[in-house]
């Protein structure tokens, strides 16, 4: 249960705020000694996540839907597009980098470096057009590899791209969902979800889901706060700490 519980509140604080949720589970599987999660509670931790995207933008989904807003759906899929392109060109090298976690504590400090930058960005009330959403798509794109935060650098895009705060919150979390959908449908593909076969019991499964889900509500909550307060910078300087600890440590 520990271990579930471990998982599962990283997976809910990292996966929101912009410290990479991938980076902060490879160096925490290294550090604690932590074997990688069974396929089935890896995808219901992410499914907890997407819950709570749902949950926290739920007026903002049925609006869509309502008002048949296709163009936000379009930009959505746009966004998705360099992230798929990237992944199926680079999909061995992105899933090496996984092993290598001197090289995640690097990356680490990169996305330290960028949120940082976003101090001296001038803040913009700008709506995120198509081409700002593909700028979006390509830090997300970036973020395929461990130790760079997704949050973090489709929110830079967006500042660079003058976009409203509140908006590009909104937008950010909102263009995850077909990538958590996505990864979710290939590992069903790749294991099958049914197996029992060294997974953890449905009991600790929901336990953990519902757990992420919890806990990253109140994580996005908190990152749309300090993203309004001006603080959103201040979660750099702990990420390039982070990666400069696990590079001297490793």
């Amino acid at each position: 249960m520990l271990e579930v519980t471990i998982l599962a509140i990283l997976q809910g604080v990292a996966e929101f705020l912009p410290i990479s949720s991938s980076g902060h589970l490879v160096i925490g599987q290294h550090f604690l000694g932590v074997d990688e999660p069974g396929m089935r509670l890896d995808l219901f931790l992410h499914v907890g996540t997407l819950a709570s995207i749902a949950v926290f933008y739920w007026a903002t989904i049925w609006r869509i839907l309502r008002n048949r807003e296709w163009l936000y759906v379009v930009k959505v899929v746009v966004s998705a597009l360099p992230a798929i392109l990237v992944y199926l060109c680079f999909k061995d090298f992105i899933d090496g980098m996984f092993e290598n976690t001197r090289m995640v504590g690097a990356l680490l400090m990169f996305t330290g470096a960028v949120l940082i930058g976003t101090r001296y960005l001038p803040r913009g009330s700008k709506d995120v057009s198509l081409i700002r959403a593909l700028l979006m798509g390509l830090g997300q794109a970036l973020a395929l590899l461990p130790g760079v935060s997704r949050s973090g650098m489709t929110l830079a895009s967006a500042r660079g791209g003058r976009v409203d705060a509140e908006k590009a919150a909104e937008f950010s979390f909102l263009m995850s969902a077909p990538l958590i959908i996505g990864g979710a449908v290939l590992e069903v593909a790749k294991s099958g979800v049914g197996s029992d076969s060294g997974e953890i019991g449905w009991g600790l499964t929901i336990y953990g889901a519902v757990l992420s889900a919890v806990v990253g509500y109140f994580s996005l909550k908190f990152l749309v706060k300090a993203l309004k307060g001006k603080w959103f910078w201040l979660f750099g300087p702990y990420c390039i700490v982070a990666g400069l600890v696990t590079l001297l440590l490793v």
